[in-house]
């Protein structure tokens, strides 16, 4: 946010902060958070190369709505449901470590 702007927001009463500030998330539950979202997005990205929501969600056990919450960082959905998904799209153990290694970076 520009300064000018934030100055002129905090002039008028109010207060200026980060998401994990507003939320009381602790540093460790603010990296979760990003990874979930990293891997969410990474995911989006391979499974449009390869193929639809619905034939990944056949491939992994789940249904067509449960990949399109995955995809969309819904707070639901677990990590582990985001890494099967995305080793099913073709994604390799490496590539999700780099995806993880990428957060915060």
């Amino acid at each position: 946010m520009e300064q000018t702007k934030q100055e002129l927001l905090e002039a008028k009463g109010w207060k200026i902060g980060s998401v994990s500030d507003f939320l009381d998330l602790t540093p460790a539950e603010t990296i979760i958070v990003e990874i979930k979202l990293a891997l969410s997005h990474s995911l989006k990205e391979h499974r449009q190369k390869n193929m639809t929501q619905a034939e990944l969600a056949s491939k992994i056990g789940s249904s067509q709505p449960r990949i399109a919450k995955a995809e969309n960082g819904d707070a639901s959905v677990s990590i582990e449901l985001l890494m099967r998904a995305l080793l099913a799209t073709g994604a390799t153990p490496k590539d999700i470590g780099q995806i993880i290694a990428g957060v915060g970076s």
